[in-house]
């Protein structure tokens, strides 16, 4: 993935950067609701898949803000260019294996690509599960089981700077369709500002496929 180093310098996060990563929980995590109303309306009438529509919408709300995009390692952070989505793929025993699916901002592509390497993932083989040797990824993972109200994920350690995306069940409430949406995010480089730009591209995403 193409990336560069910031700045610290110049970085107007460097002093947020150094105070949050002094924390023994630096992680918070937030939830909200999108509304996928005429999502499911188009699904109806040209077949697309809700869930890759999700993992879509997902990867363009990260790419909409830079932030989501930047990892740390030591005092060195990084901002990438583009990142893959990484997501649990359910097996028929009640397991799941890991897919690495590359964000396309043109949707028919995306959708394409996260179709085939899903598919294959789902077939067999090991849990291929990302133990450090890559940063340029978000964790996401379906809970269509439950319309919850907040979620937290197991981190490995409070140097774990890689997001988290969870989202639910679709529930009907007045006639709109929607769902329970979570980010989970590293303080020490994403801030309460970031989170709200996020879920309004991620809505908007949404939207567009509508």
């Amino acid at each position: 993935m193409a990336s560069r180093l910031v700045d610290l310098a110049t970085w107007p996060r460097a002093d947020q950067f150094r105070f949050f990563r002094t924390y023994e929980k630096p992680h918070y995590a937030v939830t909200s609701r999108i509304d996928v109303t005429c999502l499911l309306a188009r699904r109806k009438a040209s077949g697309i898949s809700p869930y890759r529509a999700c993992l879509y919408a997902i990867g363009a709300g990260i790419h909409a803000v830079p932030e989501l995009c930047m990892r740390f390692r030591g005092d060195q952070v990084t901002q990438y260019d583009r990142i893959d989505l990484s997501m649990t793929v359910p097996l028929p025993d009640g397991n799941f294996r890991y897919a690495y699916v590359p964000f396309d901002p043109d949707f028919s592509r995306f959708d394409t690509s996260a179709e085939t390497i899903i598919a294959k993932v789902a077939v067999g083989g090991d849990l291929n599960a990302n133990t450090g040797q890559r940063d340029d990824l978000a964790y996401l993972s379906c809970m269509p089981w439950l319309d919850y109200t907040s979620i937290n994920n197991a981190l490995p350690h409070a140097q774990d700077c890689i997001p988290r995306v969870s989202w639910g069940k679709f529930v009907e409430s007045g006639g709109r369709r929607s769902m329970a949406m979570t980010i989970e995010v590293h303080h020490a480089l994403v801030d309460g500002r970031q989170v709200g730009d996020y879920f309004t591209a991620v809505q908007a995403a949404v939207d567009r496929l509508a």
